[in-house]
């Protein structure tokens, strides 16, 4: 073999190993990735089932329910952003900060019946902060903008999308 046969041979190798290990790490990080949706988001394009998701909005007024099933606190409540409303079943006790008419992250799946199973529950952390996700999603549905004032009140939020 001549010496510029055998450079383009191992230069063509050393760029095919290189796609496949660039192939083996997107793939590795894709099953590790949570994607951001809004109540709306989620009603209109369903994911599969089992994949996890952050689902972001403002608690649904007078939606709130205590339950205990076997020793363990059960809460269900909904979650909207202005345009569409999903209810949450959350096994555990819910943070501090977590009120009716406050912007909340819950992370879990959706199920056949459009009712989210959450894993976990994320609650703002002073009375200014809203999660940036959650901040977009609700100027996306026109439903608040920041300019205009802090975001509307928990009995406004019951009058914009009633609970099932």
């Amino acid at each position: 073999m001549k010496r510029k046969t055998k450079r383009l041979w191992i230069i063509l190798g050393s760029m095919a190993s290189f796609a496949i290990a660039i192939v083996l790490i997107l793939s590795a990080f894709s099953s590790n990735l949570v994607y951001f949706k809004a109540p709306s988001q989620l009603i209109n394009h369903p994911t599969e089932k089992g994949t996890t998701i952050r689902l972001g909005g403002m608690v649904l007024a007078n939606s709130l329910h205590y339950s205990h099933k076997d020793q363990t606190p059960t809460a269900q409540f909904q979650v909207t952003d202005g345009q569409a409303a999903i209810e949450v079943h959350y096994t555990g006790i819910l943070p501090d900060l977590f009120r009716e008419g406050q912007s909340v992250i819950a992370i879990g799946t959706l199920d056949k019946n459009n009712i989210f199973t959450a894993s976990e529950v994320l609650a703002k952390h002073d009375e200014t902060y809203m999660p940036k996700e959650v901040a977009d999603a609700l100027r996306k549905s026109g439903k608040w903008d920041p300019k205009y004032g802090p975001p509307p009140d928990a009995a406004t939020w019951d009058h914009m999308t009633q609970p099932k």
